[in-house]
Formats: C-alpha cells, sequence, structure tokens
C-alpha cells in the first residue's frame, strides 16, 4: 500500500524535517522526494526517489543523467497519473513548457519539443548548451531528434539568461532556414520561442513576411 507524504504526521513529513531539524535529519530517498514533488500512479514521491536511486545506484549517477531522460521520465509521470498528454495549441502552452524544463538556467539551452500530428509531446530532446549569452542550433541534430522520435512537426524553446527575450539576428537566421530544411523532409517547424524566468518572444513571429 502506498503511502503519500499528505498522510504522514505533520511533523512527521520530510518538509516540515526539513525545516526544523536541517537537511542531515532526512536521507538521501527523502531529499530526492522533495525535488521531485510528487510520484507517480501507485507510487508516491519517497517510492519513485529510492527507485530511482536504486535504477541508477547512486545519487552522483543519477545526477549524470542525461536530461532528455529526465523529461521522458516527466512525461510518464502524466502518462502513469491518467493527465492528459501535453498538447501544444498556442505558443503559451509551448511557453509554460518551456518555463517547466528552463526556468532558472544561467546558460542557454536548446530543447527540441517533438510533436505527433496532433501535436501532443511526444519528447522533449535537449540539443545543445551554450555560454551566458550565445548558443548553437544545429539543423542537422534537430531534424534527426525529429525523426528519430517519430515526429511529424516540432517546435523550438530556448532561453536566454540575460533577461531579455528579443531574438537576436541569429536567432532569426538559424530559424528561417531550420524552417527550410524541415519542409524539404516533409517536417513543420510549428514555433520557435525565446524565453527567460519572466517572458517569451516568439522568432517565427518575429521574421519577416514573405
Amino acid at each position: 500500500m502506498t503511502v503519500r507524504i499528505l498522510d504522514l504526521p505533520k511533523q512527521e513529513r520530510p518538509r516540515e524535517r526539513l525545516w526544523r531539524h536541517g537537511a542531515a535529519a532526512l536521507s538521501t530517498v527523502e531529499l530526492l522526494a522533495l525535488v521531485l514533488r510528487q510520484g507517480r500512479a501507485g507510487q508516491s514521491a519517497v517510492e519513485l526517489a529510492a527507485a530511482l536511486l536504486a535504477e541508477h545506484g547512486s545519487l552522483a549517477d543519477l545526477a549524470g543523467t542525461a536530461p532528455e531522460e529526465l523529461a521522458a521520465l516527466r512525461l510518464g509521470r502524466c502518462l502513469d497519473a491518467g493527465e492528459a498528454p501535453l498538447v501544444v495549441r498556442r505558443p503559451e502552452d509551448l511557453a509554460a513548457l518551456a518555463r517547466q524544463q528552463l526556468g532558472g538556467l544561467r546558460r542557454e539551452r536548446v530543447l527540441v519539443v517533438v510533436l505527433d500530428p496532433g501535436h501532443r509531446v511526444r519528447r522533449i530532446v535537449p540539443i545543445s548548451d551554450g555560454s551566458a549569452d550565445h548558443c548553437l542550433l544545429p539543423v542537422r541534430e534537430v531534424l534527426n531528434a525529429v525523426l528519430r522520435n517519430d515526429g511529424s512537426a516540432f517546435a523550438l524553446v530556448h532561453n536566454h539568461p540575460s533577461g531579455d527575450p528579443t531574438p537576436s539576428q541569429a536567432d532569426l537566421r538559424a530559424t528561417e532556414r531550420l524552417s527550410s530544411a524541415a519542409r524539404i523532409v516533409d517536417l513543420r517547424l510549428v514555433d520557435h520561442l525565446v524565453t527567460t524566468d519572466r517572458a517569451w518572444a516568439s522568432v517565427r513571429a518575429a521574421l519577416p513576411k514573405r
């Protein structure tokens, strides 16, 4: 039987014990459960944390897990919990997803959001990390990520740690080049967002009208 953290007496819950006694009072599993925040169907956050540590062998090995694996875990939790699939119907949907994945990062990161024909999210694939003010957008790697995951459309998101979501000239050029290349292999670029912790902007919307 799964025991939820909320079913525990308040003074025995990991978060309350952390506040009262500090991190030393909690096990590694309990600390990881606080980071995860929620479990999945039939499994509490603590049980999920224990399973992840058992699967990866140690906290150090878990910390080295590829970001795409962790993104896949998040999607899997949604499906296991019976939540509706993530669907990108408008830029705001993409912006909400980007905030979850990129919030707080201090280096630029590009994510490819692979979509099925109904624009449901199939996979979120990190493509590249850059410096604080520059990120790479490799066309071949982006398209390979979409094709490898059976996508029919895709979106891009990347963050600007500077706090200014205005697309750069490099963002505009890269988006045009990628959109053209996608059409050749019968894929469609739905949108490309630049995000910060407080705002976002569509690169596609900033492109010159043809």
